[in-house]
């Protein structure tokens, strides 16, 4: 019998590619949205429509989480439903805390009610870790620097506490930023890529950024997905940073995606201090040493392919 997964928040960028990877190694899959009627765009454009059942379940109700774990029954979990942007978690700092912390304590003890003894993956965040002028390690110093870093420490800190208490095999993956073609309009990669584009095929129209000097480890999202996986499936039962280990700054971000396109970025692009983050982090970088020790994982795709495998999905 193939095994079942839950993945919730199966329509986001992560979810939609953790979907189809479990699809495709014979998982039987079930997916979860908060909305009844969700937005399935990035599950058509990976053909998986049809192809695994989409539940209604609002995480941040602990008995629509409880009634849905227990109806699917699966062997593996995977938490990757909540609010993702930084930016508006200073807008809305409640409604990101509920949609992690809330959400994260939701599961973990329906997991507990029902002693769970399958595999918990809960997606963590860099965020936590603030600015860092050399490679993070998962036991960094703390600096959180927004309401998102604060509520995913807060996750972090269940899980572990509920694999040692309880004996819940749950772990997290510290996720370093990562892209994709899936991801979200929003998201300043997906949004230099666009405009680029548009500015290639005759628009006027500048490109206005905030702080290009920002510093940020970047990753493939379809790379992530299969760390995502051996962490959940480890018999270690450990949390671990996933990222690439190298860090470029969004200006060479700009610079690559310009260039590719035959542009000079610097007759497009004008930088406005109206747009600088409150609180920003100005580094951010990981040490992906652990998890390719222990798991034999490692990122494959740098900067350069990631952005040309960008711009080439836009086109």
């Amino acid at each position: 019998m193939n095994p079942k997964a839950l993945v919730f928040g199966c329509t986001g960028q992560d979810g939609s590619y953790l979907s189809k990877s479990l699809l495709e190694k014979g998982y039987k899959v079930f997916g979860t949205s908060r909305k009844s009627n969700p937005d399935v765009s990035r599950l058509k454009a990976l053909d998986i429509i049809g192809r695994f059942e989409v539940i209604s379940c609002d995480i941040e109700s602990a008995e629509q989480t409880l009634n849905t774990i227990k109806s699917v029954n699966p062997k593996e979990i995977y938490s990757l439903s909540a609010q993702s942007s930084v930016g508006l978690s200073f807008l809305k700092p409640a409604e990101t805390h509920n949609s992690i912390v809330k959400a994260t304590l939701n599961i973990l003890e329906a997991c507990r009610e029902i002693n769970f003894e399958g595999n918990l993956f809960f997606a963590g965040s860099s965020e936590m870790y603030g600015s860092t002028s050399t490679p993070s390690e998962l036991d960094s110093k703390i600096d959180l620097k927004s309401p998102y870093a604060t509520a995913k420490y807060q996750s972090f800190l269940l899980s572990k506490m509920y694999r040692e208490i309880y004996k819940i095999n749950s772990v997290t993956g510290v996720l370093f930023n990562h892209e994709s073609s899936l991801r979200d309009e929003k998201f300043v990669i997906k949004k230099i890529i666009n405009r680029a584009i548009a500015i290639k095929k005759g628009s006027k129209e500048k490109l206005i950024l905030g702080n290009i000097n920002v510093i940020r480890d970047w990753g493939y999202a379809k790379e992530y997905i299969e760390a995502i996986q051996l962490i959940n499936r480890s018999k270690l039962n450990k949390d671990y940073l996933i990222c690439t280990g190298e860090s470029y700054s969004l200006r060479t971000i700009i610079e690559i995606v310009f260039r590719e396109l035959g542009l000079n970025w610097n007759d497009h692009v004008i930088v406005s201090e109206d747009l600088y983050r409150f609180n920003e982090i100005e580094i951010s970088k990981g040490n992906p040493n652990s998890i390719y020790q222990d798991l034999g994982w490692k990122s494959e795709i740098k900067i350069n392919r990631l952005v040309q495998k960008l711009i080439n999905n836009e086109l």
